[in-house]
């Protein structure tokens, strides 16, 4: 494998946490009724979520490719992040969605 298993933890807590901001930021817009902001933000939420979750199936597929990679600390916490910014992502595209119907609903 071209990249060491803790380079790719950290690739994926960068970008896990990217994107776990970029939908925070995205719910304070949706807060302040600046849904096209919004729904940019939640656009770029996805894209860095994607590249998180590509580090991440590189790592399963150099597995079973015969790869063995060591499981370490840093590469738990690696998914423990990836999966709570997924998480927050989903909640925060359901909070915006209610933000919208409150506001349609005025």
């Amino acid at each position: 494998m071209e990249k060491d298993i803790n380079q790719i933890s950290f690739e994926i807590i960068a970008y896990a946490g990217q994107a776990r901001s970029f939908a925070f930021q995205a719910l304070q817009e949706a807060k302040n009724h600046n849904y096209q902001q919004a729904q940019e933000l939640l656009k770029q939420a996805g894209e860095s979520s994607v590249k998180a979750h590509q580090a991440q199936t590189d790592l399963l597929f150099d597995e079973m490719n015969g790869n063995q990679n060591e499981v370490n600390v840093l590469l738990v916490h690696s998914q423990d992040h990836l999966m709570t910014s997924m998480l927050a992502q989903e909640l925060i595209e359901e909070l915006i969605l209610m933000y919208k119907k409150m506001d349609a609903d005025q």
